[in-house]
């Protein structure tokens, strides 16, 4: 990747922030569809990978399948379930085999932009992180793939006597790649997919690894691979159908548990609660640890490649503790309850925060934009910034599945746009939706996770009618983000 100067007053088509999942696929997108527009993509780390870059905790993987995780134009040849290592190395193969090394720019990190309306044109304040060097570049269209949450810091909830705690306490997002838990105490707070990598990671090497949670998660065990992929291979089909019946396969599993979620949750309650029972010991309390208050998929379910933390627990090398944190003592942890934890690592799988487009300002001929005051369009830009577009992915399905959905939408846009001689591209409210509700950038009967709930308060708004909504599914926006009107009157060009 490049970490040379961009010259001056540089001005680019298309500039992308962000070389993770989602602006490689951008980067992709663009390159591929519209190959005559001078882009870059300046990244904030001294490398690409986004999460994947930032995550070296141990057992680091993916919760989705790489079979749609992985972009469809280009097809992912391993295991379903990958590592943090694997997923990098399918990412660089993507950056070589598109030719997007000399546009990747890394350890630049966005600070300020904003948009002239005078000129047409984002100016966009970047410092290099390693000299705190100011640089500025210029373009006509601004594309955020960020992410969503802030890579910078995980949220590490502040918990009585934490000072007075002896051994280690880490955030697995900061994991320190010289920490050794051979042989010692090691609790990790949290039930999330973080959690149910580390716990498994860990049982090996470690005398004993405690999950604490202060409430049950959803869990499912799954295999590296889906069951269907074995005897595909037998039949020496190509790898191109392979890619392509294992992706549909994927896709369809994963649409079934979420009408399923919708339209009977509680039958599909019963049957992950039946499924997880199953693989503990006999007379395991599955009740008070693996069943949660909350809908099924109201929260991510946890992913278990080959149940391996249940075989954890069988083997006693891991256990569970459901219960709240009085305080940190020295020597671990003093529980609501009534009970203890010795420790000699504690390590908290709590999470992150979410950070709306890096956290950065944004303002509009020198006035401040307040997001919280604006709405989405679509999912994918905002009203009434000119000439930006954002990616967010999916919550319940891949990610990359609306990676894929949005770029394909961004670039037909941009191609729009030169087809009617326009400058420029604003979502606007129409007449009839002046006025109309601010709503949460996430609704809580929806998805309620921690991290949403915490820090939706900074997000931008959805409205109560389209295109003003987002947070649909991947069934949905399959067919209808591809059939959009560029012409629609919510979009307004000159």
């Amino acid at each position: 990747m490049s970490t040379s100067e961009p010259r001056g007053s540089e001005h680019l088509d298309v500039l992308i922030i962000g070389a993770g999942v989602s602006g490689i696929g951008a980067a992709c997108h663009l390159r591929r569809q519209l190959p005559e527009r001078r882009f870059a993509v300046v990244e904030a780390m001294d490398g690409f990978g986004g999460t994947w870059r930032t995550h070296r905790y141990p057992g680091a993987r993916s919760d989705s399948d790489l079979y749609t995780y992985g972009y469809g134009f280009k097809p992912w040849r391993g295991r379903a379930l990958a590592t943090a290592d694997e997923i990098r190395a399918y990412l660089a193969g993507t950056i070589d085999e598109n030719g997007l090394a000399p546009h990747i720019r890394c350890g630049l990190k966005m600070t300020a932009t904003d948009w002239s309306s005078a000129d047409r044109r984002w100016t966009v304040q970047l410092t290099r992180t390693a000299t705190g060097e100011p640089l500025t570049l210029t373009c006509d269209f601004l594309w955020l793939c960020q992410g969503y949450y802030d890579h910078a810091r995980g949220h590490l909830p502040q918990w009585p006597g934490m000072e007075r705690f002896q051994g280690t306490l880490i955030h697995p997002q900061h994991w320190p790649q010289d920490l050794d838990c051979t042989g010692r105490r090691v609790v990790v707070i949290g039930s999330g997919a973080t959690a149910a990598t580390l716990v498994p990671a860990l049982a090996g090497q470690a005398a004993h690894v405690t999950l604490l949670q202060r409430s049950p998660t959803f869990f499912i065990a799954r295999g590296w691979e889906h069951e269907l992929a074995a005897p595909l291979r037998a039949l020496d089909i190509p790898e191109e159908w392979l890619f392509e019946i294992l992706r549909r396969a994927h896709i369809a599993r994963q649409a079934e548990l979420t009408r399923m979620s919708f339209e009977h949750p509680e039958a599909l309650r019963a049957w992950l609660i039946e499924q997880t029972r199953a693989l503990l010991p006999e007379g395991f309390d599955v009740e008070r640890h693996f069943n949660p208050a909350y809908r099924p998929w109201q929260q991510r379910l946890a992913v278990v490649p080959d149940g391996d933390l249940f075989a954890a627990i069988r083997e006693g090398t891991a256990s569970v503790v459901t219960d709240a944190i009085e305080c940190f003592d020295e020597a671990g942890i003093v529980l609501a309850g009534g009970g203890r934890l010795d420790a000699d690592v504690v390590v908290a799988a709590t999470g992150f925060d979410l950070a709306l487009f890096g956290g950065v300002p944004f303002a509009v001929d020198g006035a401040p934009v307040d997001f919280t005051r604006r709405v989405t369009y679509r999912g994918l830009m905002i009203e009434g910034l000119p000439n930006l577009a954002y990616v967010q992915g999916y919550f319940r399905s891949s990610w990359t599945l609306r990676v894929d959905l949005v770029c394909g939408f961004v670039c037909r846009l941009l191609d729009h746009m030169a087809q009617r001689d326009a400058a420029t591209v604003t979502p606007r409210l129409r007449p009839e939706d002046v006025g109309m509700p601010l709503l949460p950038w996430c609704d809580p009967a929806n998805f309620n996770a921690g991290y949403v709930l915490r820090t939706q308060h900074r997000m931008h708004r959805q409205g109560d009618r389209e295109p003003w909504t987002h947070m649909h599914e991947y069934e949905t926006e399959r067919r209808t983000l591809p059939a959009v009107d560029l012409d629609e009157a919510a979009l307004a060009y000159r």
